[in-house]
């Protein structure tokens, strides 16, 4: 499967497979938000475009496309403006992507990462034939709130998706008494974890040095019955960009 970006002449394209590393996760007691693995796998999801400037924007409440300051600290040939209004800032991506046939490309901001006075705007294109630039937009939410992006911070992720795939399912919603074997074990899915939660009240407590109860990450259940080979994934290994100016040593 290839993903290709054609970066415009001229311009430079930071991007990376995404990280799991947050700054509020580093920041949180005891690093225990890293111990939630479905934070961390949607962290690393796709690829991240890091900022080419530092940059802060301020909007003044307005409609319309002048009511938004953009104060570079360099010049970056107008990759960062104000475009739609709205309080809206507009990343475009110096590049061309192209996907294989019949996938597009989510672009969005990377996941569990907020920034203060500031909100991302999702949007997918079907990269598999459109030849175009795509732009990450942020709408500014606090008027006259100098919203701060620094250089090499990311600001964008992009994750291919497989067109119309959502459309195969086919959603439907049941008691979860009409699956009693379902129901008895969430019974006591739910018993073991109160154990559990309430052991973490004691310091002294192997339950405390632990966490979290961790079945999920180890692709168990709470009886310790494994997920088939190949069902869990505790990590992404994404490939990243080839650079064809870079010759391998």
């Amino acid at each position: 499967m290839k993903l290709i970006a054609y970066v415009l002449d001229g311009h430079e394209l930071d991007i990376r497979p995404a990280r799991p590393n947050r700054a509020w996760m580093d920041a949180y007691f005891e690093r225990y938000a890293y111990g939630c693995l479905p934070l961390l796998m949607a962290n690393m999801h796709g690829w991240e475009i890091l900022s080419p400037v530092s940059f802060t924007a301020i909007w003044n409440g307005g409609a319309n496309k002048d009511c938004v300051a953009i104060l570079e600290d360099e010049d970056t040939n107008g990759v960062i403006l104000s475009f739609f209004g709205a309080g809206i800032i507009t990343y475009k991506v110096p590049a061309v992507f192209r996907t294989e046939p019949g996938y597009d490309l989510i672009i969005q901001a990377p996941p569990n990462n907020p920034v203060d006075g500031v909100s991302p705007l999702t949007g997918i294109v079907e990269m598999d034939w459109a030849s175009t630039v795509v732009s990450m937009n942020w709408q500014l939410t606090r008027p006259n709130f100098a919203v701060r992006f620094r250089k090499g911070q990311p600001i964008c992720q992009i994750v291919p998706v497989k067109r119309g795939e959502l459309e195969s399912f086919e959603p439907e919603k049941r008691k979860l008494s009409d699956d009693p074997e379902l129901a008895e074990y969430m019974r006591q899915w739910g018993e073991r974890r109160g154990v559990f939660q309430q052991a973490l009240k004691d310091p002294d407590s192997p339950e405390r040095r632990q966490k979290w109860p961790g079945n999920y990450r180890r692709g168990t259940d709470v009886f310790d019955e494994r997920a088939a080979p190949g069902d869990h994934l505790t990590r992404l290994r994404l490939k990243p960009f080839e650079d064809p100016d870079v010759q391998p040593e």
